[in-house]
């Protein structure tokens, strides 16, 4: 792992699991001590290839390599090979950094000396490069180690001094410009940690905020995918800039399918926003075009996102459907409160028709016409009776106070109950035995008035059709999903095709006498408790009604 990318990875863990950002910080200084040596080594480099060609090519550049020519030319040789070496070293990523760093300004400190000292001592010049390399890799290297090597140069260019003089070939007053350079060594070592500490909290600082950002707009861009809400962006010459979830389903295309022009994908929807940035009022209102599939009309809403309508324009998109179904919900609820105030209404005066029926039929005097007419009577008074009580049964429907109940249990008071209330003969209404028992969660008021519902219209209707009465009850998990259900099955002629599809309608029956609200109130009542009331034909004949119950234990978490 390269320097970069342990840097990448530890300031990733710090933007985590590290408040205080000392990881970040730390990763940032190895990140740029790493960018740092790979700029020394470029220089070393050229430094090295030039002071080499010098003493090689015999150019004359003053006091360089003509004190000891052999010993000049060894060194640069050395130091060049040395320095290309150390760069293959970082760039592979074989090394420490920090190791590579300490081992490359030692050698530096060492073969510098040693062309200072073949170059005729300080007044070559040559020794200021240590300064240089000194300061660079002060940058990637602890304080201490920084001023331990910064002190090692100076005492090399001092011994030089030294060496120099006792020579004869150096004068006593180099000694005040080598105090001067060392000086200047540890003064720069001394420097450059203030400085390395700051750079390494403003770019741990810029490398926290760049994180944040991309954490930002990764959260901005999910929001924006999971909307409802159809999201089309396009440009100043209508090019798909950003489409989300919702919007590319409505127009029939995947959410990454950006960069196209809007006219080939929708060429009515890129009419549409011409017409807006021509200030061209649409007809009817709403402006809305057809989506891809020839039936759905989509409602279209568009916002500039500039000073005016030439520049990007954010464009909204309603699916008129769904409009159109939340104003019939609002339509049935209304009309769901007006029905049950007006069969409030008349429930006393059908109450008032049918005790009058009642004292009539107990006349002594009463023809056979008549009795026929007031048996006519009765009936439809009980009938507008049973449809105010379902339509008042609806207005007051109460929460669900769901239960966990054991199907096996519960199937077998059931049962019996609904045996001994309709008084009918043993096995007319069974139970199938079951692999194991299943518990289901549901309100068990709800659960009864169902099941009662449609065993009672199985008595009635289903049986008249099969000659005898034969209700089963059986439950189970669907292979599927493994949701529990409960079915009721009967043996009759089922019902018939054109009927099925509003079988759970209001006021939809098939059935002489029926008020077609049973049903609906059936299903209403599973809704209420995450379950679903489904028909299914039966196999030999008859009718299924199943009722899937949702997953207790999903419901429970």
């Amino acid at each position: 792992m390269t320097g970069t990318d342990r840097a990448q990875e530890a300031a990733r863990q710090g933007s985590v699991g590290d408040p205080g950002g000392q990881q970040a910080r730390s990763a940032t200084g190895a990140d740029f001590g790493h960018r740092v040596l790979g700029l020394v080594s470029a220089l070393r480099i050229i430094v090295a290839t030039i002071l080499f060609l010098i003493g090689m090519l015999g150019i004359d550049a003053g006091n360089i390599g003509y004190r000891y020519p052999d010993l000049y030319l060894l060194a640069t040789g050395f130091y060049m090979f040395t320095s290309v070496g150390t760069a293959a070293l970082l760039y592979t990523g074989k090394a420490d950094d920090r190791s590579l760093a300490l081992v490359q300004l030692l050698i530096d400190i060492l073969l510098i000396t040693l062309i200072v000292h073949a170059s005729g001592g300080v007044r070559s010049g040559i020794e200021g490069l240590l300064a240089i390399f000194v300061a660079a890799v002060g940058l990637t290297l602890p304080r201490r180690s920084a001023y331990l090597t910064a002190a090692l140069a100076a005492i090399a260019i001092l011994i030089e001094q030294t060496v120099s003089y006792s020579q004869g070939m150096a004068q006593s007053g180099d000694f005040v410009q080598v105090g001067i350079l060392g000086a200047i060594m540890m003064a720069v070592a001394l420097g450059t940690q203030p400085l390395l500490r700051r750079i390494e909290e403003t770019e741990a600082l810029a490398r926290q905020r760049g994180i944040d950002l991309a954490n930002l707009a990764q959260l901005n861009d999910y929001i924006i995918q999971n909307l409802r809400e159809s999201i089309v962006v396009v440009d100043e010459r209508n090019r798909i800039r950003l489409l989300n979830q919702s919007g590319a389903k409505l127009l029939g295309t995947d959410r990454h399918d950006t960069g196209r022009g809007l006219r080939r994908l929708s060429p009515d929807l890129a009419a549409l926003v011409d017409d807006w940035r021509n200030d061209v009022a649409p007809e009817g209102g709403t402006p809305s075009f057809t989506g891809p599939d020839g039936n759905t009309e989509i409602n279209t809403y568009i916002a500039p996102l500039g000073p005016d309508n030439s520049g990007p324009a954010l464009l909204f998109l309603e699916d008129a459907s769904l409009l159109t179904d939340k104003v019939q919900q609002s339509k049935l609820a209304a009309l769901g409160r007006l029905s049950a105030s007006i069969a409030h209404e008349i429930r006393n005066p059908i109450g008032a028709l049918s005790h009058a029926g009642q004292l009539l039929a107990e006349s002594e005097n009463m023809a056979e016409e008549e009795q026929r007419f007031l048996k006519i009577i009765q009936t439809n008074c009980n009938r507008v009776s049973d449809i105010v009580d379902n339509v008042l049964q609806l207005s007051r429907k109460e929460a669900a106070k769901p239960e966990l109940i054991s199907l096996q249990q519960w199937c077998k008071d059931f049962a019996q109950e609904f045996t001994d209330t309709l008084q009918l003969n043993e096995g007319e209404l069974s139970v199938a035995p079951a692999d194991e028992d299943v518990m289901v969660r549901m309100d068990p008021g709800h659960l009864h008035q169902v099941a009662w519902n449609l065993c009672e219209n199985a008595v009635k209707y289903a049986s008249q059709s099969a000659g005898g009465i034969a209700v089963v009850m059986r439950f189970g998990r669907r292979p599927n999903n493994k949701r529990p259900y409960l079915d009721i099955v009967d043996q009759g002629s089922g019902v018939p095709e054109h009927l099925q599809e509003n079988l759970f309608e209001p006021f939809a029956t098939g059935r002489e006498g029926g008020t077609g609200l049973g049903l609906y109130i059936s299903r209403e009542l599973c809704e209420q408790n995450k379950a679903q009331l489904r028909y299914v034909s039966g196999d030999d004949g008859g009718s299924v009604f199943q009722i899937v119950f949702a997953d207790p234990s999903r419901w429970e978490l």
